[in-house]
């Protein structure tokens, strides 16, 4: 049988490697290119997300990416470990405050050389770019804008005769309106907040409302024990008051929407970032709504700030970089892939891309898009970037919350402790 009576099919069925192809005076283009995807989020995200991979498959035969994906206190770790061991996925979904530390140590792609070429981020804003960049190159595509804010059982609140949270209430507000909740509902195990004292966005809001800030330029924590105890003192009160959760119950979220406490039943108002309401509706009943953090009071500081919701990098390791680039841009800049996404992972950067998914919002994805314009005027600078550990000290927190929660440590304990251990994760950087 002559080379060239020898099909692609026949040749690729044999498992003949693809570039033994171009031997047989075949395109290379003929073998498959099969990339890895990786990113954190709920059930709403994974079904738009596979939608994107099928319909990106669809116009460009021969591509097939395998998607995985886990809850956020699940993904780090996975992430971490397979890059670790030089198996990182093609297409990472990429973390604000992560990004410096991977960029930093290597485990991510440059883009720069594709910007304009492959990438295409000519109607991105420069905040939007600049949001993606380390140390002066591009290493993630944000795939939108978002804030932190509160998510809340609006139907339940309001059928104990209670008013919503609202702009702008105070952290005590909440704290009162939480308790409130509580004794109105009646239910065992059901509390009117669930225990942030662990959630780090909104220890970093806490901390801006007055003048501080979670991390220096040089790489060092911005606080100090003091300022932790009080924090950790805030949220002690609330919980002898059975505003907050009990740490068992508390124990409960996993960092996922579906265990979230609001979607187990067992908290009406939880932290979150703006571009979930959507996920947590599609698990929700009853009707919910949207509120920013507590302020810091008359005179203080913002707390909050617009952020990249995410980004999209490349892993250092990808087989084919070009093409997984492609698949980054096609998320990214392509109108029909925006509109599969809608704002689930916040409003999108690209401009052209924006005003195609807001022709197609129903009334969560107009709520989610407004709440970012109304907040634009109500947020301080973005904070200078985490340093290599931020990630460890996301977990310690946690932890020395719950022990406070349980007894374990006192206030000012769980204070020194955490600035301690916190200290010790940056100095080993």
């Amino acid at each position: 049988m002559s080379k060239f009576n020898v099909t692609r099919r026949a040749v690729l069925q044999s498992g003949i490697a693809a570039g033994a192809l171009a031997g047989l005076g075949l395109p290379a283009a003929a073998a498959d290119t099969r990339l890895r995807m990786f990113w954190w989020g709920s059930k709403e995200r994974a079904d738009r997300t596979e939608a994107v991979n099928k319909l990106y498959s669809t116009k460009n035969a021969g591509v097939t990416i395998d998607g995985e994906t886990l809850g956020w206190n699940d993904y780090w770790p996975r992430l971490a470990t397979q890059s670790a061991g030089r198996n990182a996925p093609d297409v990472i979904q990429m973390d604000y405050r992560y990004i410096f530390e991977y960029a930093r140590r290597g485990a991510l792609l440059p883009l720069d050389a594709y910007s304009g070429k492959a990438l295409n981020l000519s109607d991105f804003s420069a905040p939007a770019v600049d949001s993606g960049k380390v140390d002066g190159k591009i290493f993630g595509v944000s795939l939108g804008l978002n804030s932190v804010a509160m998510v809340y059982d609006k139907q339940l609140i309001e059928s104990l005769g209670l008013k919503p949270p609202a702009w702008p209430m105070s952290w005590k507000e909440y704290g009162d309106l939480s308790e409130a909740i509580t004794k109105a509902a009646k239910k065992d195990g059901y509390t009117g907040m669930q225990d942030a004292g662990g959630y780090e966005p909104a220890l970093e809001s806490w901390l801006r409302q007055r003048g501080l800030a979670l991390y220096t330029a040089d790489g060092k924590l911005g606080f100090g024990e003091k300022d932790v105890a009080e924090w950790f003192a805030f949220w002690s009160d609330l919980r002898k008051r059975k505003a907050v959760a009990a740490p068992d119950v508390q124990a409960l979220d996993k960092g996922t929407i579906e265990n979230s406490l609001l979607t187990l039943g067992k908290s009406a108002i939880v932290f979150v970032n703006s571009n979930q309401l959507v996920g947590f509706q599609a698990v929700n009943k009853n009707k919910l709504g949207m509120a920013p953090y507590p302020t810091g009071g008359q005179g203080a500081k913002p707390g909050q700030y617009l952020k990249p919701s995410m980004l999209w990098s490349i892993s250092a390791r990808a087989k084919d970089p070009e093409a997984a680039v492609k698949v980054v841009d096609f998320y990214t800049s392509n109108p029909d892939a925006g509109v599969l996404q809608g704002v689930e992972r916040g409003v999108p950067a690209s401009a052209k891309v924006r005003t195609a998914v807001e022709a197609t919002l129903d009334e969560l994805g107009k709520e989610m898009a407004q709440y970012i314009a109304f907040m634009s005027d109500k947020v301080g600078d973005l904070p200078v970037p985490p340093p290599q550990g931020a990630g460890e000290i996301q977990v310690l927190l946690r932890r020395i919350n719950e022990q406070v929660g349980f007894g374990r440590l006192s206030d000012a304990e769980g204070g020194k402790q955490f600035v301690t251990e916190a200290n010790a994760i940056l100095a080993r950087g």
